[in-house]
């Protein structure tokens, strides 16, 4: 390595979920390497993956925002730059990535001095300008990651147009999530770089599984784009054959516990709020269903077949990245509570489709989703 990295990470929060996992797990990988000092940051206030990223000895700074649009931390982020001497600022998500485009202006540049002009008979000579050693501000490289195929908001596609162009790459977790760049932010072909998610495979291999039963999994926020009510739904169309566990937290948890009391479905259906990891969930489940309008990838898809846990999904931009209909998953179009009931029931009583989906999940992984690979193509852009 020619010189030595100094890395900011930054992030918009750093609760529990996919973005800040990748996050969590390529700080871990960075600071491993000679001559690289990583910092993290997150716009919001402190969270729980803050205190995973300390435990480990990684600087972690909480910027503290008020609100989405609290300008105060823009020149929070330029002084902290500026004060742990950051070369390479990688933002993920579109509030970190405006906050790192505006922070930008705020980085000092040197002045080159002119030196006064002597006068030699008639004619001016101007004398050069001293030679200035390089600012170590002057050079900071400005990466951008979108991690999300979702159409709307349409503002939020706006302002990603308007700053893609400071940033010297733009990094996304999968094809889908390159068309939506290019299509609704006009950023470049050639400016896009496609790194997929990834797990840590030895953290699954220790599961144990029992033989399948009957219970259904939700991994995730709870976030209106994910639809959970399509998956209610299903299980309610199952009249009881099989039970729905739903490990997350978010915004539409009050919508979800109505949506349980007017179905009368608290016997087969539990709300079991955050969990620390996703294994912790995926031991006790037999299949995982990601039932969204749109995801950028669906890291939890992944996780879930290093777990050797059949997966089912929406056929829509991100998800169908990950998911081979009939190989390692199924497909079912999105929004449709039937299709989906008859996928979980196709898989929960067909136990040798359950293990053919559960052995292809396992090898789509190793093949693709790793770790130890994925991380070099990090590697290669960021040391």
């Amino acid at each position: 390595m020619a010189m030595s990295r100094r890395i900011l990470l930054l992030i918009t929060d750093l609760q529990i979920g996919g973005t800040p996992t990748v996050v969590r797990e390529l700080a871990f990988r960075l600071a491993k390497e000679p001559d690289v000092y990583v910092h993290v940051a997150c716009l919001d206030r402190w969270g729980p993956v803050a205190d995973q990223l300390r435990d480990r000895g990684i600087p972690v700074t909480a910027l503290n925002a008020s609100c989405r649009f609290d300008v105060r931390v823009i020149f929070r982020l330029s002084r902290l730059i500026c004060r742990e001497r950051i070369d390479t600022v990688f933002s993920f998500l579109i509030h970190a990535n405006a906050a790192a485009a505006l922070a930008r202006l705020g980085i000092p540049k040197p002045v080159k001095k002119i030196g006064p002009a002597p006068k030699t008979g008639t004619q001016l000579v101007f004398a050069p300008p001293p030679k200035l050693a390089a600012s170590p501000f002057q050079r900071i490289r400005f990466l951008q990651s979108i991690q999300t195929a979702q159409p709307t908001p349409r503002w939020h596609w706006m302002l990603q147009q308007m700053i893609h162009h400071a940033a010297r790459r733009i990094v996304v977790p999968s094809p889908s999530v390159a068309e939506a760049a290019r299509k609704w932010a006009a950023v470049p072909p050639e400016k896009i770089e496609i790194v997929p998610n990834a797990v840590e495979l030895a953290e699954f291999s220790l599961l144990r599984r029992n033989p399948p039963g009957n219970r259904v999994g939700f991994i995730g926020r709870l976030d209106p784009v994910k639809r959970i009510e399509d998956l209610i739904a299903a299980i309610s169309l199952l009249k009881g054959n099989v039970s729905l566990d739903i490990f997350g937290e978010g915004p539409e948890r009050r919508k979800i516990e109505s949506l349980i009391d007017g179905l009368d479905l608290h016997h087969p259906v539990d709300l079991h709020g955050a969990v620390g990891g996703p294994a912790e969930a995926l031991a006790g489940i037999d299949v995982l269903v990601l039932p969204s309008d749109a995801e950028g990838f669906g890291l939890v898809l992944i996780e879930a077949m290093a777990a050797g846990v059949p997966v089912i999904g929406t056929n829509v931009p991100g998800i169908r990245d990950v998911i081979r209909d009939g190989e390692n998953g199924l497909l079912v179009p999105p929004r449709n509570p039937q299709a989906l009931a008859n996928a979980i029931e196709k898989v929960l009583s067909d136990p040798s489709l359950h293990e053919k989906l559960s052995a292809g999940g396992r090898a789509s992984v190793q093949g693709r989703f790793t770790w130890p690979s994925v991380y070099e193509q990090y590697r290669a852009l960021l040391v």
